[in-house]
């Protein structure tokens, strides 16, 4: 993830900031990635203290001293917290001439502490800075965002994610590329679903619907899904195996899974089962019968392809 972080424009913006002396006195960091956010703020933070080498193996670990990380792991945002934070903000730093207050999950903090900071914020005193990480800026104050710099990293890109999971788990390589596809461009999902169990499952059942040809392999399949608590992902997964599988008509990359839906069915029935899953899945959120739906819609491809073998 360091490299991927570290390739953003946000990144080498904060990196120009530093190299030319000019740090703001605020950054607010939005980054839709809950399970990464902190480390991506610790690399910010290891910058501010570039060429300080103990500063940034103690960052590592959450414990230099003019490197404050608030809230504590699984702890939140409290009004007492970020009085103790504004009263450390008038103590000199101890190393150097900076100190640096790192608070994680900030679209989690209400109104009341949110309005707490803005003094500060705004007018800190000297060597101070703030590095505010936050997943959304929806519940963020306006007055929060005009005093702060915005530094943003969108979702990657599948292939940036695919690349990330593929060195780091390499022996799931089956796996990776449905997780980078299904993550939303969210490094932190798609490890989640290489880590889960769960994954595997929905990738399994996705293909056996996905490659069942008679109403009789249909129904198999689909009693295997049973009380699936991943409804979505399984949708999701089946789409992604039939658009890939449909792409290979025009010629591009197909292998693995995908590759096994591509040999089962005609192209026009590909497009059909593409445009009809979309609609499966509004059907969901709407609490339709998810077994039934399922079994519904496999027939519907079946008799779709019958109707091009003609």
């Amino acid at each position: 993830m360091e490299q991927l972080i570290k390739s953003t424009t946000a990144y080498n913006a904060f990196c120009a900031d530093k190299a030319s002396g000019k740090l703001s006195h605020a950054y607010m960091l939005h980054f839709p990635d809950e399970f990464n956010l902190k480390s991506a703020l610790k690399l910010f933070a290891e910058k501010v203290f570039e060429g300080n080498s103990r500063a940034i193996s103690l960052i590592k670990s959450e414990s230099f001293t003019d490197c404050r990380f608030y809230p504590e792991e699984g702890k939140k945002i409290a009004v007492d917290g970020i009085s103790q934070i504004i009263e450390d903000t008038a103590l000199k730093p101890l190393e150097g001439d900076i100190k640096l207050y790192v608070i994680c999950g900030f679209e989690k903090a209400s109104a009341i502490v949110q309005n707490k900071l803005l003094k500060v914020l705004e007018e800190p005193p000297k060597g101070v800075h703030f590095l505010l990480g936050a997943t959304t800026l929806a519940p963020v104050l306006d007055t929060v965002k005009s005093r702060v710099k915005a530094l943003v990293i969108p979702p990657f890109t599948k292939e940036q994610i695919y690349s990330v999971l593929l060195k780091k788990y390499p022996q799931e390589e089956g796996n990776l590329y449905s997780a980078a596809e299904a993550s939303g461009g969210i490094l932190g999902v798609a490890e989640n679903m290489v880590k889960g169990e769960w994954f595997k499952k929905v990738r399994e059942y996705a293909l056996n619907i996905c490659t069942s040809t008679t109403p009789e392999k249909v129904a198999r399949a689909i009693q295997d899904v049973g009380d699936t608590k991943y409804k979505t992902e399984l949708l999701g997964e089946m789409q992604r195996l039939y658009f890939t599988a449909l792409c290979a008509h025009a010629g591009e990359p197909c292998e693995g899974d995908a590759m096994q839906v591509y040999k089962k069915w005609k192209k026009p029935t590909l497009i059909f089962a593409v445009e009809n899953i979309v609609r499966a899945a509004a059907d969901v959120r709407f609490n339709a019968y998810f077994l039934g739906l399922l079994y519904d819609f496999a027939l519907k491809v079946i008799k779709e392809n019958e109707k091009w073998k003609k």
